[in-house]
């Protein structure tokens, strides 16, 4: 029991692990509602597994890249969406150009979030992406949206997390 107790946060009940975790979706949502999703004629991905690719160009939908999500749980805790965000096709180039050189460190986009998020049911409003670290994919750090920008920066109960994916 005490074992247990050491992997169980104390203020929802829930094992720790689902405090520090990310939720990934594999693609965009207007990707998933099209008929031949990913594999369209001239999509490109920037790997062929969809859960490992962080950049797309659907043709006639748009281009994607991978980013973070983050949401602040009381306690120092933090849960991150790996959504897609719809860019700029100029911004797709860019990212592609930088992604492995050191500019990447500082890339800065924006675009439009691409996933649907529960329980807020956001979609499709605008998100400015940052890299806030060389090791991972771009995150979400503010919007014009009020809304996603209280997600972004609101911390949250735990008890939120029932609700999510």
């Amino acid at each position: 029991m005490i074992f247990a107790k050491k992997h169980t946060c104390e203020m929802c009940g829930l094992k720790t692990a689902a405090h520090n975790s990310d939720v990934r979706f594999r693609l965009p949502d207007p990707v998933l509602e099209s008929p031949e999703q990913h594999r369209a004629e001239d999509s490109w991905l920037s790997d062929p597994d969809p859960n490992k690719a962080t950049l797309m160009q659907i043709p006639n939908i748009s281009p994607f890249v991978r980013a973070l999500l983050p949401v602040r749980l009381e306690g120092g805790h933090e849960f991150r969406f790996g959504v897609w965000i719809a860019i700029h096709p100029d911004d797709l180039q860019l990212s592609c150009r930088v992604w492995n050189a050191p500019e990447y460190g500082d890339l800065k986009l924006t675009g439009y979030l691409a996933n649907k998020i529960q329980p807020w049911g956001l979609f499709a409003v605008p998100v400015e992406l940052a890299v806030l670290n060389r090791d991972h994919t771009p995150y979400c750090v503010g919007s014009p949206n009020e809304e996603l920008n209280e997600v972004l920066t609101k911390e949250w109960p735990h008890d939120i997390l029932a609700s999510l994916p």
